[in-house]
């Protein structure tokens, strides 16, 4: 194996049959797939994703997958940071295999996704679902997994035209990344690679699954109203009719010149929506003062903000409830870079790092992400894949 590849496979304990293949390897080497592939053997797959470092050359990458798995959907993104074997990382390629044994996929590249049709987007989903379903039908279990264009601002607008047509289905997913830089994020399905897009990859399997979100923030009694906004391009001009970034900075009792990605991180606001509150997450401030954030927004909406739990603590209590009828043999996760700021902030990388290497977490870290019909931010979004077959 080379040395820059960590690679290991998440099988069985009876009969040690792979489950899913995982691998990672050095953004900067220059056949990567050439060494992920070495590593998984001839293993026929269905699907293979790669979550790809924005430091690589991505169409390169990409091009080099479609080679070697001429005949498998793969499907990839750019990251906001990676989850490796090892936790938290960087500068990395994650490679996850889907075995054909035990996975049937089908996945659809969605462009132009701010010139959506909904009726024909939901017919050609639903016509997906179905036909997956009839032609896997030893396959019991199922869920979708999106992934799109982190700077699109389309996610909302994309998750509600898809959630309904997948039915019983469920959907988790993340936004590509591109670091901290916010300059371009892109998506691939089989080669082909795109900005303004989503893939939405379609899985039935024989093993049992789970999709979950969590996240640790608990909201406060302190409000605030967004009084004037641009929802198209998710910016808050005024809150509680004031200049919308010093009144954020008044209310979470922060100096204005100060604000910066890991207040927002520290400080976030949520809302609510039916019974419970999610975040509604503040990317950066823009020259003229107002807030840009990286979800749904408009005027009259009321923003509460809200405290975070420890997240060691909630971490590791909420991915062990994930194991009340045993522990899942691998968890895919999407998870916020809000988090991995957060967690950067509090000194708690190397904490949270061996809870999720503990749990098998393989993913990345997003600019938001997504579960069923919802885009949220500050969460961590997922499949936990198990062993048996009993439903969890």
């Amino acid at each position: 194996m080379s040395a820059d590849v960590n690679s290991g496979l998440s099988q069985t304990k009876a009969n040690a049959r792979p489950i899913v293949m995982t691998g990672e390897v050095s953004a900067t080497n220059t056949s990567p797939i050439a060494q992920i592939k070495q590593d998984f053997g001839t293993q026929d797959l269905s699907l293979l994703t790669l979550f790809i470092s924005p430091i690589a050359d991505f169409e390169s990458v990409i091009a080099e997958a479609r080679r070697h798995y001429p005949d498998t959907d793969v499907v990839g993104c750019t990251t906001a940071g990676e989850i490796s074997a090892s936790g938290y990382d960087e500068n990395k390629i994650i490679a996850i295999g889907f075995p054909a044994t035990g996975f049937a996929t089908t996945s659809l590249l969605i462009e132009d996704i701010h010139q959506l049709n909904p009726q024909a987007l939901n017919d050609r989903v639903a016509l997906e679902r179905v036909r997956l379903l009839e032609l896997n039908r030893d396959m019991p279990n199922g869920f979708a997994l999106l992934v799109v264009d982190g700077l699109s601002l389309a996610e909302d607008a994309l998750t509600t035209v898809i959630s309904p047509a997948l039915r019983d289905m469920p959907l988790f997913g993340g936004s590509a990344g591109d670091g901290t830089n916010f300059q371009e994020t892109l998506v691939s399905l089989n080669g082909q690679v795109a900005v303004n897009a989503a893939v939405l990859t379609l899985v039935r399997s024989v093993y049992r699954t789970h999709v979950f979100s969590l996240d640790h923030l608990v909201p406060t009694e302190q409000q605030m109203v967004v009084t004037e906004a641009d929802p198209a391009r998710r910016i808050v001009k005024s809150i509680n009719a004031e200049l919308a970034a010093p009144e954020y900075a008044r209310i979470v009792g922060k100096d204005p010149a100060q604000l910066d990605r890991f207040t927002f991180a520290s400080h976030p606001v949520v809302v609510r929506i039916g019974g419970a509150h999610h975040v509604r997450a503040i990317q950066q401030v823009n020259e003229d003062g107002e807030l840009v954030f990286f979800s749904a927004i408009d005027e009259g909406m009321v923003l509460t903000t809200a405290t975070p739990q420890n997240m060691v603590e909630h971490l590791s209590r909420k991915l062990a409830e994930l194991s009340d009828r045993g522990p899942p043999a691998h968890i895919i996760g999407c998870d916020c870079i809000l988090r991995r700021i957060e967690a950067e902030q509090t000194q708690m990388t190397r904490d949270l790092s061996e809870i999720l290497s503990t749990h098998n977490v393989t993913g990345f870290s997003t600019y938001g992400e997504q579960i069923g019909p919802l885009h949220v931010n500050h969460t961590m979004s997922g499949v936990a894949i198990y062993e048996s077959d009993e439903p969890h």
